[in-house]
């Protein structure tokens, strides 16, 4: 059996281990099969079956249920999306990129809301997000931010500027000149969830079939390697795995995310940092960084900066990426010092799945019978959830508020082809390494980073 722990902290760190659940083991009817044992479409199955406990439900997933990013991302549960809000004003107008941004915070409560409910012990905790200012060119960059989400009508409740010293009382850096803090952020530990959600799925009457490996959507059915599942609606959850389907190939690239995990940090760590509401963070540098203080006293760290490759290709030896690793490491210990001497526990990485204009979407083709929601870019704990609350109100034919907005049917064009997206690609995530690399020279803001918004339209 497959050793799930060496794929990282998360997956490590599930009670009991994990255990593969049997494969499909026949041919099967449904009324909706899923396609992908992640966030997307757990939440897909748990809301259909939620709303209607006789509708048929089915998931098949090729390893098992959060083997992919849903089990081992940053655990941000967070109301940021892919698209700015002037991207998708100009597209669908400014409410509707208003509501958009509403409802996701209003998912991030819904989420908690959920492992409360169902008794999932995620170690969900809302302490919020801080972005700080560690450089003095993110100071402007963070400040002007703010005030764009002003402009939006997001008030201080949603997002404000903090001074170096109210930075610093929510998480003490090496360096700091200020920060952005949203409320709207919870910190969890994936694996769990995923793993939680798929056995309450189970728990509710829904078939999870894992080892189970889809080599083919069609409207009405699934193929398997060895049996079919046939549905009234199919629907593809399967994000960055998605250029390994037949005729998907340039629907999302697959960009990969790296991440590092500590040991337990003793008392006089926190001591001197703080961080004692868990709050998620980051910092203003245009190639991200993310990190959580764990419930077991951690400090789990991820970063963007692997490269793209070629062909969209998706495997396991893309999680692991040394160079990558050794500057999250020397980025962690930069900002907090105190750290040089810890372990480094855990190292790991996988694919998020990013389309060519940064929108995700949801959807469903009625005349088809297939439905899809994904392209997160890594921003999918809480924008999946919004995706399966969606899915199951379009599916079952209830118009509402969710079916409404303005991702909903949203079309991507697809990438170019090789060697034209894997060129452009990696020069946009070596623009963006340039650009912080210039502005800690030079200590003011660089623009090169803005060549790549304005490459996916953002």
């Amino acid at each position: 059996m497959k050793d799930y722990g060496s794929y990282g902290l998360w997956l490590d760190t599930v009670p009991g281990g994990i255990v593969p659940r049997p494969p499909l083991p026949g041919d099967r009817d449904a009324d909706v099969a899923i396609v992908g044992g992640g966030y997307t479409g757990l939440w897909t199955a748990y809301y259909l079956k939620r709303a209607d406990p006789g509708v048929r439900v089915a998931i098949v997933e090729r390893d098992v249920c959060g083997f992919g990013a849903s089990g081992r991302n940053g655990g941000w549960c967070s109301a940021l999306f892919a698209a700015s809000h002037d991207a998708i004003a100009r597209r669908y107008g400014r409410d509707a990129a208003i509501a958009l941004q509403r409802a996701l915070f209003d998912t991030v409560d819904e989420v908690g809301r959920v492992t409360q409910r169902e008794g999932i012990d995620a170690h969900f905790h809302k302490g919020g997000t801080l972005a700080a200012a560690t450089a003095p060119a993110h100071a402007a960059r963070l400040r002007a931010e703010v005030a764009h989400e002003g402009s939006w009508g997001f008030g201080d409740d949603d997002v404000r500027w903090l001074e170096a010293d109210e930075a610093s009382a929510i998480v003490r850096t090496s360096r700091c000149y200020g920060g952005a803090f949203t409320p709207h952020c919870a910190a969890l530990h994936p694996a769990r969830l995923a793993r939680g959600l798929a056995d309450v799925v189970e728990r509710m009457g829904g078939d999870v079939y894992e080892q189970t490996e889809a080599v083919a959507l069609e409207p009405g059915v699934i193929r398997t390697r060895s049996h079919s599942l046939r549905a009234g609606v199919v629907v593809r959850a399967t994000e960055g795995y998605t250029p390994t389907l037949p005729r998907l190939r340039r629907v999302l690239v697959p960009l990969y995310s790296l991440m590092i995990a500590t040991e337990p940090l003793p008392r006089s760590f926190w001591d001197d940092v703080g961080w004692s509401n868990r709050a998620t963070f980051t910092d203003g540098r245009h190639l991200l960084i993310y990190a959580q203080r764990t419930a077991d006293d951690r400090i789990a760290m991820g970063g963007r900066g692997a490269p793209y490759h070629f062909a969209s290709s998706v495997t396991d030896a893309h999680d692991r990426e040394p160079s990558v690793f050794r500057e999250l490491q020397r980025v962690l210990v930069s900002l907090f010092p105190a750290a040089a001497g810890a372990s480094i526990t855990h190292e790991w990485g996988g694919p998020l799945g990013v389309p060519r204009d940064w929108f995700s979407s949801v959807g469903l083709d009625r005349a088809r019978g297939l439905a899809w929601a994904g392209g997160y870019v890594g921003d999918g704990v809480a924008t999946s959830n919004l995706a399966g609350r969606t899915l199951a109100d379009l599916i079952l034919g209830r118009d509402g508020a969710l079916t409404g907005l303005p991702w909903v049917g949203h079309r991507s064009r697809r990438w170019e082809p090789e060697p034209l997206r894997w060129i452009g690609t990696n020069l946009a995530l070596r623009a963006m390494a340039s650009a912080d690399r210039a502005e800690a020279r030079t200590g003011r803001p660089s623009r090169r980073a803005d060549l790549v918004g304005r490459l996916v339209g953002r």
